[in-house]
């Protein structure tokens, strides 16, 4: 029986790795896919304390994987198929088999949201993209859209500026709703055009993006926009598929801890951008990782 299994390899799960693997317990952290999480996708991060040139995601999380790996911690590649959790037992079923632990933190994190209007499922991957730094490099010298007001969305537009002939920034509101700082940065920029007060109400293409067609909100107006290049940057839906109706979720699907990031049933933690919370950043999530992995060792000393 392992002492913590801990359930995914992003900013939060790593950092409970590392205090875990400093304390000398018997950890297993299980990723599906590559460690470092959605910020693997982020161009350059530029608000993680201590590096005030900025850093890539991927070498930021690179830096982070390295370091826990440093104190023998393995990260090990196994998709969690199934959960079975109560006070007194929690199993951790893999596409490898079954594991039991005492103690369970869940750091499974979220991924981008869909628009759900018609041709985006036909399209993804055909000139739909919720990764700017994956795919910006195929739309040189093209028209994109990037549909979305926040920082994400503004950060990936503004990088998007280095490929493409022009960028269309469509936004429900009369305003961005990102930080001051990239609102101006982007407002400076001459490639990007701002389409305000709109919404996309389809994708309009058959083997690839022809364009979209829009509505304005406030006047019901609706007009075709042609682009090669459609990203989506709306929001982030929780990955909760493991523990839905077996742990306290908000309205939103995200889980309930305590300031302990205690979840609903004792001996599970949550961290990072699973939790229901008002910020999902790199820094938040590493504090809430440090948080939960603190937690965990007085629930462990209590079973003692």
């Amino acid at each position: 029986m392992e002492d913590l299994i801990i359930i995914g390899a992003g900013p939060a799960g790593l950092t409970a790795g590392l205090y875990a693997a400093r304390a000398r317990l018997k950890v297993g952290m299980l990723e599906r896919l590559s460690p470092g999480g959605q910020v693997l996708m982020t161009d350059w991060v530029e608000n993680y304390p201590g590096f005030p040139d900025g850093i890539s995601g991927f070498e930021l999380m690179d830096r982070m994987r390295r370091q826990v790996e440093k104190f023998g911690l393995v990260i090990e590649n196994q998709e969690v198929s199934r959960l079975e959790l109560s006070p007194e037992k929690k199993m951790v079923i893999t596409d490898k088999g079954g594991l039991e632990t005492k103690v369970l933190i869940l750091a499974t994190g979220a991924t981008p949201q869909k628009l759900g209007v018609e041709g985006e499922e036909l399209l993804t991957g055909k000139g739909i993209s919720y990764c700017a730094t994956c795919d910006g490099p195929f739309f040189r010298d093209q028209e994109v859209a990037v549909i979305g007001g926040g920082d994400t969305a503004v950060e990936e537009a503004i990088f998007l500026t280095r490929f493409a002939s022009k960028v269309h920034q469509v936004h429900r509101r009369d305003e961005l709703r990102a930080t001051k700082l990239l609102r101006e940065r982007a407002m400076a920029l001459e490639k990007i055009h701002f389409i305000w007060d709109t919404v996309v109400t389809r994708i309009v293409g058959d083997t690839d993006v022809r364009g979209l067609d829009l509505r304005n909100v406030k006047t019901g107006e609706k007009s075709h926009l042609p682009v090669q290049g459609v990203f989506i940057f709306v929001g982030y839906s929780p990955n909760n598929e493991l523990f839905r109706g077996l742990l306290e979720l908000d309205d939103w699907g995200f889980v309930v801890t305590n300031n302990d990031m205690e979840t609903s049933i004792p001996g599970v933690f949550a961290a990072g951008d699973i939790r229901s919370k008002i910020l999902r950043q790199v820094a938040t999530a590493v504090g809430e990782g440090a948080t939960a992995l603190f937690a965990a060792e007085r629930y462990l000393e209590s079973l003692e």
